[in-house]
């Protein structure tokens, strides 16, 4: 019996470790997207209305699909666009203003807004008032059904700014509210 003892001693000895090391992996107390920047991908609640980035990505508008997101003018040689595609949907018995104050901040602490799109691209994201269970992009428009499956806030970046990293999108409400993810480019 005395020969089993260290053995089981060391056992509990590394559970207690590992449990240890799994309650030290994040702070319940901090909220995503709020306390902490949130991943891509999570669909996060502010004044009422769920905000998802489903994709970011670097847009070259001399091919499709890119061509179709943006006729304006191209990126200089010192500077890229990229495309933050989000959903946004309102799960509320109530109407709700979507939000129209974005930005992308380096870890520099620079700060860039997007683009003005026209109101006739059809991938560009607006804001507007969401009824009960709707969404923007609505369901079955070709920014809904496209390769992104979102409606795109279109950012004009310094090529060096891009290393920066990590990139964040904030998302301003009313007053101190808001929300950020990190970007995955």
């Amino acid at each position: 019996m005395p020969a089993r003892m260290p053995r089981r001693l060391l056992m509990l000895l590394c559970l207690a470790a590992l449990a240890n090391g799994v309650t030290a992996c994040g702070n319940k107390d901090e909220e995503q997207g709020v306390d902490e920047p949130a991943r891509e991908g999570l669909a996060l609640e502010l004044e009422g209305v769920d905000y998802n980035v489903f994709i970011t990505r670097q847009l070259n508008t001399k091919i499709p699909p890119d061509d179709a997101y943006f006729t304006g003018p191209e990126a200089a040689k010192d500077e890229t666009l990229y495309g933050v595609f989000v959903q946004v949907c309102n799960h509320s018995k109530d109407t709700h203003e979507t939000l129209d104050s974005f930005s992308i901040k380096d870890n520099q602490g620079n700060e860039f807004e997007p683009e003005e799109l026209p109101e006739d691209n059809q991938f560009a994201y607006h804001a507007q008032d969401l009824m009960p269970d709707e969404c923007i992009p609505e369901t079955g428009s070709v920014a809904q059904l496209g390769p992104s499956a979102g409606s795109m806030l279109l950012f004009r970046l310094p090529l060096q700014n891009t290393e920066y990293r990590p990139l964040e999108l904030e998302l301003r409400g009313q007053g101190d509210d808001h929300l950020t993810f990190t970007l995955d480019i």
